[in-house]
């Protein structure tokens, strides 16, 4: 990179203009894979693979937004000003196709206290990885499955959970008693680079993705070559992985059908499928059925080298539950019902405990600050493990862990002021019947600050509405439906937040793009306040950070 001629000026690029230009050219690519013109598809693809839009925009994701974006490769390089992010830019036109390199491996926790390697790749091959993630993936958006959310746009766990709700609840659905809970054996590890690249074809950068593919990784600086799986780190990877796991619908000969007379898409078929990436479900009428189904899959993930893990995948019956993605799914008794059972989905036990976990984490982290940075601390923590788990038969989980919470606030205080008594920490730091009525046991933050630690019990339960059959946002011709659909997303935004979000009709006023998109958002002031702006909604707007770091970095 030290002898790229830079001319981008990263301060200055119109983001407005960058995210146009990507998204119309991923819908170009839509449209002609829609009406099988394969020839213009690879014209199109061959276009964003030189799109100096896309380059841009792959930079943007993989050195500010992404988690990883501090986390260097074998490399050992990372990109964290302005004027480095411009020449990095112009140094991926000299990218060399075959100079892919290895991986870094890592090891991270799992929920379960074991360990999953992963993958880390270097800051250029991550960046070009999204370049050729903006060309394949509009192309396979045409092809995948309704049944598939995992790593997809416009998709997510919410919409998996709430299909199996709508695939094992009430009425002829209730029929649906048994479930395969599957879980393949090292998907990520195994799957067959053969199988992976013939069924891409002839994509124009096929053989980039061989490349990477046949890097293999570093461990404890040793290289290790592998002749299977895609690297989980990679920007790309998650794709793949949906790439090599097409077809599953066919395999079980499960089939839809669109009712034109209420907008929806309904099952024809007597099984169920819900794929979240690596995981799925299987939901069939008898345990007969499901062996039938597993014995299915056991061929058919065969031929993409993969197979199921013995001891994890399951046949269980919904009256005894399951556990996926968070949720414990369960079928309940009741009284009055023609069924005399109901599909409750609720925080499964060990979410439960693994938020009290990390909580307890951080409680030790603020131990000895002020009640405005444990607030400051805990709230993200508390809001996005009720706005995840809001979807669900929540209600008293949240009660349980809120009564929970004031015993640790309490703990809290008594260290953080062994010398006074009760009743001055009541006072101090408590709701004593003003302002919330019998809620007098809220930790508040000092008066003048006015904040105080979020209850999970104001969180409201809300259904999730499902993603609709096949949709994606790639399609232009629904534009209208992921517009309306992404202003309620908004919902689960602070109220402050929420309020300009609305206003905004959920867009960043600064580069075009949807605000929720994984950025961090921050609240930038029209008028500073260095030059008499104030703090009034007209004169803010909810914006990216890194948008924001914009606006500033040309004003300064």
């Amino acid at each position: 990179m030290s002898n790229v001629t830079t001319d981008t000026d990263w301060s200055a690029v119109d983001w407005q203009k960058v995210n146009k230009t990507v998204t119309n050219l991923r819908q170009r690519i839509y449209r002609a894979a829609k009406q099988g013109d394969l020839k213009k598809v690879r014209s199109l693809q061959r276009l964003m693979l030189r799109s100096y839009s896309s380059r841009l925009q792959a930079v943007r994701r993989v050195t500010q937004i992404n988690a990883g974006k501090n986390t260097p490769g074998v490399d050992k390089l990372t990109i964290k000003t302005p004027e480095a992010r411009g020449k990095f830019a112009d140094s991926l036109k000299e990218y060399e196709v075959w100079k892919a390199q290895p991986v870094r491996r890592v090891y991270i926790p799992k929920a379960n206290g074991k360990k999953r390697p992963l993958g880390i790749p270097v800051m250029t091959d991550r960046a070009i990885q999204a370049m050729v993630k903006n060309a394949l993936e509009p192309y396979w958006e045409t092809k995948f499955e309704g049944s598939s959310y995992g790593f997809r746009p416009g998709r997510g766990c919410h919409d998996a959970i709430e299909a199996i709700y709508n695939s094992a609840r009430g009425d002829a659905r209730s029929r649906r008693k048994y479930v395969l809970d599957a879980d393949i054996k090292g998907a990520f590890d195994n799957i067959s680079h053969e199988y992976l690249l013939k069924t891409i074809g002839n994509f124009p950068a096929r053989e980039l993705i061989k490349q990477w593919l046949k890097a293999g990784y570093v461990e404890f600086g040793e290289l290790h070559l592998v002749n299977s799986g895609t690297p989980q780190g990679g920007v790309i990877s998650p794709l793949l992985a949906n790439v090599a796991l097409h077809g599953m619908e066919e395999a079980l000969n499960i089939k839809w059908r669109y009712r034109r007379d209420r907008d929806v898409f309904e099952l024809k078929s007597r099984r169920a499928l819900v794929r979240y990436a690596d995981d799925f479900v299987v939901f069939t009428e008898t345990e007969e059925d499901a062996e039938e189904c597993r014995r299915i899959l056991t061929g058919w993930l065969a031929e993409r080298g993969l197979q199921f893990s013995e001891e994890k995948a399951q046949i269980v019956s919904l009256n005894d539950g399951f556990n996926f993605l968070g949720f414990n799914i369960r079928r309940y008794e009741v009284k009055d019902r023609r069924s005399n059972r109901k599909l409750l989905i609720k925080p499964s036990k060990e979410s439960v405990q693994q938020y009290r976990d990390n909580l307890k984490a951080e409680w030790k982290k603020v131990l000895g600050h002020d009640v405005g940075r444990v607030i400051k601390v805990l709230n993200p923590k508390i809001r996005g493990w009720g706005n995840y788990f809001r979807i669900g038969v929540s209600a008293e989980v949240f009660y349980n862990l809120d009564r929970w919470m004031v015993g640790r606030c309490l703990r809290w205080a008594r260290r953080t002021h062994p010398t006074k008594s009760l009743n001055w920490i009541r006072r101090k730091y408590f709701n004593v019947g003003f302002e919330h009525g019998n809620k007098s046991w809220r930790l508040l933050r000092a008066k003048e600050h006015g904040g105080e630690l979020l209850e999970l019990g104001s969180i409201k339960i809300q259904r999730h509405v499902m993603v609709k059959g096949t949709h994606s946002p790639d399609n232009p011709e629904l534009r209208d439906y992921w517009r309306t659909r992404r202003s309620k997303e908004i919902k689960a935004l602070p109220k402050g937040k929420r309020t300009l979000a609305t206003r905004q009709q959920g867009k960043c006023p600064l580069c075009g793009d949807w605000l929720l998109n994984h950025e961090e958002l921050h609240i930038h002031h029209i008028v500073p306040r260095s030059k008499g702006g104030n703090n009034k909604y007209d004169n803010l707007e909810l914006v990216h950070l890194y948008c924001h770091q914009q606006v500033h970095s040309k004003m300064a």
